[in-house]
């Protein structure tokens, strides 16, 4: 028999074999373990703060449509106005279409027709006076209209003075209404 001294251990290799075998079983449950840690500690603090986008019903076709509707209406009540007259003519109609006293949709608002008295009367009178299929004759004017439509719609701008402004005329005429005046803004005044 040989003897053996402390330095001279002999292992058999199938057992080390069998040993890292368990240590990788164990180190692979250590490592699921702490992913779903991970993935856990990530959902309940990291996912929970973000705010979920709101879908919206208004596709790019709904967009551009509302768009044109609204270059037109700007482009015949206020084409040669200032900045500002255009984009208070513009404010107009997205509040209305806010209100909940008028359609829901800008063109609708725009092109809503009421009868009184057997009268056809138009919200803003170019949708009666005009055939709205034909293309505005001053391309400028109405470029501008569409930029000013635009950043209205799209960019949200407005006025802070006529955030309740619901109504205007040109200031030509006197309809006798029994409303708030709020400013006037070029030649036309604007009410609440």
């Amino acid at each position: 028999m040989t003897d053996l001294t402390d330095s001279e251990v002999i292992l058999d290799p199938e057992l080390i074999q069998k040993f890292n075998s368990i240590v990788k079983i164990i180190l692979m449950f250590i490592g699921l373990a702490l992913s779903l840690s991970l993935l856990n500690w990530t959902v309940t603090h990291k996912l929970a703060g973000i705010t979920p986008i709101q879908v919206s019903d208004v596709t790019a076709e709904v967009r551009e449509r509302q768009l044109g509707c609204l270059a037109k209406n700007i482009y015949y009540e206020a084409g040669s106005e200032p900045f500002e007259g255009k984009v208070a003519v513009a404010q107009v109609t997205m509040n209305r279409t806010a209100s909940g006293k008028f359609p829901g949709d800008i063109c609708q608002t725009i092109y809503q027709k009421n009868i009184f008295y057997e009268k056809v009367v138009c919200q803003f009178s170019w949708a009666c006076d005009r055939n709205t299929g034909v293309r505005p004759i001053n391309s400028a004017a109405f470029n501008q209209s569409m930029d000013v439509a635009k950043k209205v719609l799209l960019e949200g701008f407005r006025l802070p003075g006529l955030k309740d402004a619901m109504y205007f005329h040109a200031d030509n005429v006197s309809p006798g209404w029994n409303k708030q005046k709020i400013v006037q803004i070029g030649h036309h005044i604007f009410y609440r």
